[in-house]
């Protein structure tokens, strides 16, 4: 009889702190985040140790009593990875594992790893061992005698593994090295959009993990990895997708989250131009999450960075079948009402008008309203093939139902 295999998930505690930027409840949802993130590197959070403190400490981040107290537990529960969640400096990184004596992680450090782990392209895998080597070049210092100590778990994926690399000279040689071959692969990539014709271009854009891969799938009637982590998708997926009888192109992108390391943003502007270079996007949101207005704005921020934030727009809101909204009994009179009481219905009026009617709501996976969402994206594609090619225009009636 096969014995069965159990996966071992690397202890981790994390890190948070309160200050004039985020309260407490602001920290706890970061947190929750973080910890997604750490189970999806293949770690499990033991304990989370948070902080209020206005200014960060230049040695340790954390004070030296709250230093103490996570020290103490790192040792008595034999915890592998201390993981914070904003990023920390080279000093900082060095001084706080002199001190706890294991792998020390920041978000950006964290996410890097999570990359490193979905990277399945040549393509990908480039991209983000840039990101990681731009990443780990100021860390250099005190990183490789950790490394001597430790290897493999969480944040030690993609390069950095062999002591040669301590050569501050050959990692700059091997960025700029990446740098060329990323290029050329983006000279190649440039050349086969513009091989594409002139269909109409569709991208998806969101958060990570609200179910881009899953509306993908039921669309276009394709096989794209989905998954219930975040990043499940790094690669650029470009379907051809017909409606009624009309054909267009759709590409599923890598999601966004918030404090999205900047190497990153670097490293993955080539993948994004499937968004720059979209004629429409299709913002797919994750409603059951209690703070998706925070995720909008997270990734209309990223779209203004690439000069996409003016596209014609129609927001998806997808996971219908899992909202909640808290409820408020009648007796209650000191609860304030907020957006999370929000009935469905009432989002949905107050997206149609923020919208201009352009704003869906279905469950990609349930199969949900999707009459209703090829409606729409029908109506909006044909808007702008009749607009590019007007000859065309008795082709394609003007609703899907005439068909």
């Amino acid at each position: 009889m096969l014995e069965k295999k159990t996966i071992d998930h690397e202890k981790a505690v994390l890190i948070g702190v309160i200050n004039r930027e985020q309260n407490e409840e602001k920290v706890t949802e970061y947190l929750d985040e973080l910890e997604f993130l750490t189970y999806t590197a293949g770690g499990e959070v033991q304990k989370r140790f948070v902080q209020r403190i206005d200014i960060p400490n230049p040695k340790t981040y954390i004070g030296s009593g709250k230093m103490e107290e996570v020290e103490a537990f790192v040792k008595k529960h034999e915890i592998g990875s201390v993981i914070f969640d904003d990023e920390l400096t080279p000093v900082q990184q060095r001084n706080i594992e002199k001190q706890l004596r294991c792998k020390i992680l920041d978000r950006t450090g964290l996410i890097l790893d999570i990359f490193a782990q979905r990277a399945q392209t040549s393509y990908a895998r480039t991209q983000v061992e840039l990101a990681q080597y731009e990443y780990l070049l100021p860390r250099l210092t005190g990183l490789w005698t950790h490394l001597e100590r430790q290897r493999g778990g969480i944040g030690m994926r993609g390069p950095g593994e062999t002591e040669i690399e301590t050569d501050r000279r050959i990692v700059r040689d091997r960025i700029s090295l990446l740098k060329k071959k990323l290029t050329k692969i983006d000279r190649q990539m440039e050349t086969q959009r513009g091989n594409r014709g002139s269909l109409v271009r569709v991208a998806l854009v969101g958060y990570t993990n609200v179910g881009k891969s899953t509306l993908m799938n039921v669309i276009s009637k394709s096989k794209v990895f989905a998954e219930n982590k975040l990043f499940a998708t790094l690669d650029t997926t470009v379907r051809k997708v017909v409606i009624g009888n009309l054909p267009f192109l759709l590409s599923d992108t890598v999601g966004f989250i918030r404090k999205l390391p900047t190497q990153l943003v670097e490293s993955f502007k080539s993948t994004l131009d499937e968004v720059r270079e979209a004629d429409m996007l299709l913002h797919v949101v994750d409603i059951s999450h209690p703070n998706f207005e925070e995720h909008i704005a997270s990734v209309n921020k990223v779209l203004s960075e690439i000069d996409s934030a003016n596209k014609e727009t129609i927001m998806v809101f997808n996971k219908i079948d899992l909202y909640k909204a808290e409820v408020i009994e009648e007796d209650d009179l000191t609860t304030e009402r907020t957006n999370r009481h929000m009935s469905l219905e009432e989002w949905e009026n107050t997206w149609m008008h923020r919208m201009g009617g352009n704003a869906l709501f279905i469950s990609a996976l349930n199969k949900e309203n999707l009459d209703t969402f090829k409606k729409q994206v029908y109506a909006t594609v044909r808007k702008i093939h009749v607009t590019r090619f007007p000859y065309n225009n008795f082709l394609y009636p003007e609703n899907l139902d005439e068909y």
